[in-house]
């Protein structure tokens, strides 16, 4: 069996993986390192463009719940993930150097990997038995004109952020404190705290300060990827009880509840340099040293990385795909990642991981996994093929999960028993495997 893979990011290695350990035949395509994304810098293959956080690893959570379902189903980037993990609390998040450049060994390891560093122009299967397209949201003009082909001009688009990234040794530490919020976790967070005085400054210059032009998309944001500067815009308390956040924070050496802290994440597992949680922006970048450096313990930051926002483009996939990634006018074309809707690191290496097994099950002549939606996998697969309202990018979450039978008031208990349901569900389902 013969199959290619177009795009190199997490929808793509991880296909490639589950596609190779099978024994079959792969050829990869990726423009990188002959030509890079704004958002892309590595020449390595599933690259951390983001936060390098892949949200919280605890089973009661929808994300660590999905996380607990790609265990089961053998992924790849979840492996490497736990490998090169920095610490985050109940958060996985990875040392993203490290990350792809693991991934990139694993792959290239295999004999029946084949990497083609070209821009793709087209997605014929021609030559394949089937043909998985991953080239995520910036997918690159030279491959337009073949998705226009078969979608028309049924392309969505919306505007991701990328937040700072700040050196740990510019940071001051008799502002800084660390903890983890409620005491949870291991302390992995740096906070910066403000007071009000502190806070009402920032926050009027935040509002007021330049932002880079979007032309005709700058109203067209992903909820879950807000720009802080957007968020604020909503009200002067917004993301006081968003990313700003102070519950649950203390400074031991100080009487003084903060009114408004940042937590800094660290980014890389040496601890050398820390990014903004939750302050993805579109401010130019001498405005993000200015706005930024009024938050007491940045004052002096060295920022090593500004904030950027980039294109995201996606299909209108319930239109054109099937549950199984499948498009509908052509079986032996699949696609994956981003570019079908579904939004998140996991999310996109879930739909890359599932694209693949179904194309292959189908070229052995087998039946399909039927996931269902009790499992957030057969979810998500839902999402992205079943027309309902205007079609918009989607995280896992409990809510698109089938009702539980029985009535769970208790909103914690009533996590624990999706996650319960969801995990026994699919460890039915991977026997067929």
């Amino acid at each position: 069996m013969k199959v290619k893979v177009i795009g190199g990011g997490f929808a793509g290695c991880e296909a490639c993986y589950q596609l190779l350990k099978r024994g079959v035949d792969v050829t990869l395509v990726e423009m990188k390192p002959l030509k890079h994304t704004p958002a892309h810098h590595l020449d390595t293959l599933c690259e951390v463009v983001c936060s390098n956080s892949f949200k919280s690893d605890d089973v009661n959570t929808s994300s660590g719940l999905l996380k607990a379902e790609m265990r089961l189903l053998d992924s790849l980037v979840v492996q490497i993930a736990e490998q090169t993990r920095v610490p985050a609390g109940n958060a996985l998040a990875v040392d993203r150097y490290a990350f792809s450049k693991t991934v990139t060994e694993r792959l290239d390891s295999y004999p029946n990997f084949h990497r083609v560093n070209e821009v793709a122009t087209d997605f014929s299967s021609d030559g394949y038995d089937f043909v998985i397209v991953a080239t995520g949201p910036l997918t690159d003009e030279a491959l337009i004109p073949a998705f226009k082909q078969v979608f028309g001009e049924a392309f969505l688009y919306f505007f991701d952020a990328v937040a700072p990234i700040v050196t740990a040794d510019s940071i001051d530490y008799d502002s800084a404190f660390v903890a983890s919020r409620y005491g949870k976790g291991d302390a992995d967070y740096l906070n910066c705290p403000m007071n009000k005085d502190e806070y009402l400054a920032f926050y009027e210059n935040l509002v007021s300060a330049e932002t880079v032009q979007l032309k005709d998309f700058e109203n067209n944001v992903f909820e879950g990827c807000m720009p802080i500067e957007v968020m604020a815009k909503r009200g002067v308390d917004t993301v006081r009880f968003g990313p700003l956040k102070p519950v649950g924070l203390r400074d031991e050496r100080k009487s003084d509840k903060p009114y408004a802290v940042l937590q800094l994440r660290k980014e890389n597992a040496e601890g050398t340099l820390y990014n903004l949680v939750g302050f993805q922006t579109n401010l130019k970048y001498g405005e993000q040293k200015r706005v930024f450096s009024m938050i007491p313990a940045l004052k002096e930051a060295e920022f090593v990385r500004y904030g950027v926002m980039h294109r995201n483009t996606f299909i209108n996939a319930p239109k054109f795909l099937n549950k199984y990634f499948q498009l509908k006018s052509n079986p032996k074309i699949f696609f994956a990642g981003q570019l079908t809707g579904v939004e998140g690191y996991m999310e996109s290496t879930l739909s890359g991981l599932v694209a693949a097994i179904q194309g292959y099950r189908m070229q052995c002549g087998l039946a399909p996994l039927e996931f269902g939606n009790d499992t957030l996998t057969g979810a998500l697969c839902e999402h992205i093929s079943v027309e309902f309202g205007e079609y918009s990018p989607m995280n896992s979450n409990f809510g698109i999960l089938s009702s539980l039978t029985e009535k769970i008031r208790d909103k914690s208990l009533r996590k624990v028993a999706y996650a319960e349901r969801a995990i026994n569900a699919m460890k039915q389902i991977v026997t067929n495997l």
